[in-house]
């Protein structure tokens, strides 16, 4: 069956990324057609828009996407850099992959943090004889991708009917003699639909892959609507998988535990930002953001990115230095996805094995600063990088 992807690599190295992950796409023997979708800041700048209509359009007809990566910046900083043919049009600039999160409803993020035996970047801790010890790390973070505190619902000077409403609460009092032009807002929403879509989807992961606990993370002793219903609906999901044991930790002691016992934890789900930090934090332990893979998946339409950013200081370097695993990475979650998990399995074993056998690091592998110089003190290309997983396929 001939397949269609949508390509779309945004800014910086993210068409850096994109493209060496199409060329081991190829060379791994998967088949498919692919078709360009415009995405990230460049769109911003000349047409006041990050997503245009035009590439949600291809998503919608063909499903799938690949990301690489994009540029984003504050509100007041991107109005600065949009075409002045645009100004004073009531333009507001918004992540174009929060847009599409939200537009496709791709309510489930799934970001695996998986060690790599031979990775220099892989966390080692102090063992009870005075010498080291390297577990094995193996998580799972399912992250609400749509409510929570990355939904937007927020102002700066609120209108009065926001600014009534909010009255209504009795903690508003502190803040009656602040002048509604001196605050901002970013409200925290979830919904029991959201919630429970997002911690059954972490139990059957769990089931499917033999994990045996699933944590939710979260912060209920402070945030007590919020992250308390989280936790309710949890109990009740964990009710139809008994064999799967149902942890909770808080958020800020989720981190401390995370450079103290990370092995013991299978798959974690949270809200939005929460989960946004908790596996930002476990790709700290498994090499850092330059094997952070992740997916973003929908009733119909999921779409596959590193959760690196767009680097742009790197983008011009040539040869270029960046690593592409995390891209590799999201491909072969895009392939499980499809069903083609023979071609994902390949290219996983060669990337683990270039990782053991250690000819070939990334600069950041070899805990260089990134720069012009990184290849003349031992790094390796981004290109030799992608021949050496070829090389091992």
């Amino acid at each position: 069956m001939s397949r269609t992807i949508v390509t779309l690599p945004g800014d910086g190295i993210g068409k850096i990324v994109l493209n060496e992950s199409l060329k081991l796409l190829k060379e791994a023997g998967f088949e498919a057609n692919y078709t360009h979708g415009d995405i990230g800041w460049e769109f911003w700048c000349k047409e006041g828009n990050a997503l245009p209509e035009r590439t949600i359009k291809l998503l919608e007809e063909h499903k799938i996407g690949l990301f690489g990566a994009i540029t984003s910046k504050p509100k007041d900083a991107a109005a600065k850099e949009l075409d002045p043919k645009l100004s004073e049009k009531g333009f507001v600039y918004f992540s174009p992959i929060v847009g599409l999160r939200q537009h496709f409803n791709l309510d489930v993020c799934i970001r695996p943090c998986k060690s790599f035996k031979g990775n220099p970047l892989n966390y080692i801790r102090h063992d009870a004889k005075g010498g080291f010890e390297e577990p094995l790390v193996d998580a799972v973070v399912f992250r609400q991708n749509t409510e929570g505190l990355y939904a937007g619902v927020e102002w700066t000077d609120p209108p009065k009917v926001v600014r009534d409403a909010l009255e209504t609460h009795p903690k508003m009092k502190k803040f009656k003699d602040v002048p509604s032009e001196e605050m901002a807002l970013s409200t925290r929403i979830v919904s029991v639909n959201g919630c429970t879509r997002i911690i059954k989807a972490a139990f059957e992961y769990a089931k499917k892959f033999g994990y045996k606990n699933v944590t939710v993370c979260e912060k209920p002793n402070v945030l007590r609507e919020t992250s308390g219903m989280m936790y309710r609906i949890a109990k009740e999901v964990a009710k139809d998988y008994p064999v799967i044991e149902l942890w909770d930790t808080n958020i800020d002691a989720q981190m401390m535990w995370l450079t103290k016992n990370p092995e013991v934890y299978g798959v974690l789900v949270a809200e939005n930002m929460f989960g946004d930090i908790i596996s930002d934090g476990f790709a700290g332990l498994v090499g850092g953001l330059g094997f952070a893979c992740s997916a973003n998946i929908g009733d119909e339409v999921a779409v596959f990115e590193p959760t690196h950013g767009s680097a742009p200081k790197y983008e011009k370097l040539n040869p270029s230095i960046v690593n592409p695993m995390a891209m590799f990475l999201s491909a072969c979650m895009m392939l499980d996805h499809i069903g083609e998990q023979n071609i994902a399995t390949k290219i996983r074993n060669a990337i683990a094995k270039v990782v053991e056998e250690g000819k070939v690091r990334s600069y950041d592998m070899m805990k260089l600063r990134g720069g012009a110089d990184a290849v003349n003190k031992g790094a390796a290309t981004t290109q030799q990088i992608t021949d050496e997983v070829i090389k091992n396929l």
